[in-house]
């Protein structure tokens, strides 16, 4: 059919009783395509259509129809199709809601914390804050493995510095300290999925699946 169509009836004709529902209804089902139809609820048999359908919304869509130029074409798409993909994205919106609606999952934290020493200030690190610590660590075994405070007595030599969150030390670390204030000293027992798990550190001593303690200072953050 081509693109291109002149209404049928004149705007008198349409007024009076010379142009029936019927006649209506079986023009738009021959001129308007098969969206156009669904979207003005016009699709079915005739005769169901004519039943059910009331004039001034044929006049409606009758008028819409050159409007919109949504014509029938050769190869046009079925009705059913058109359904099917309607319901698809219905479907598919209606997951993305249920998944939008659905709570994060709560991350079972993988280390306990006990504080030795309260801190000062209301504020934690927040991710991205750059953090200033001393720490020790131990295995569970009691063995040292790694700190940044020497020997008691002596100045002690300067905190580690990083931005924390960020990934830099290990996940337990970055967890912890945002949970501590401005010169809080914890004791942290940190499990292997929050360490070095499977695979351990043998270039500091730590073996694989090792359960890690430390004791942190944090001395500053900003």
């Amino acid at each position: 059919m081509s693109s291109e169509i002149t209404p049928k009836w004149t705007t008198e004709e349409l007024a009076g009783e010379g142009v029936s529902k019927k006649d209506l209804v079986s023009y738009l089902h021959e001129s308007g395509s098969n969206a156009f139809l669904l979207a003005h609820k016009l699709n079915g048999k005739l005769a169901s259509v004519v039943k059910t359908a009331k004039k001034p919304a044929l006049l409606a869509a009758y008028k819409n129809l050159f409007e919109t130029k949504q014509l029938r074409s050769s190869d046009e798409v079925s009705a059913t199709e058109i359904k099917q993909e309607k319901a698809a994205i219905a479907d598919s919106s209606e997951e993305q809601k249920a998944e939008a609606a659905e709570p994060a999952a709560v991350v079972e934290p993988k280390y306990t914390k006990r504080v030795i020493k309260k801190g000062t200030g209301f504020g934690c690190p927040a991710k991205g804050d750059r953090v200033s610590v001393y720490y020790s660590g131990w295995l569970e075994d009691g063995t040292l493995f790694d700190s940044n405070i020497t020997t008691k007595g002596r100045k002690p030599s300067s905190p580690l510095v990083f931005k924390v969150g960020m990934g830099t030390v290990i996940r337990g670390w970055d967890e912890v300290l945002m949970t501590m204030k401005k010169g809080e000293v914890a004791s942290v027992l940190i499990q292997p999925e929050w360490a070095y798990g499977q695979r351990g550190l043998s270039a500091g001593g730590i073996p694989p699946n090792a359960t890690l303690k430390f004791e942190i200072t944090l001395v500053q953050f900003d």
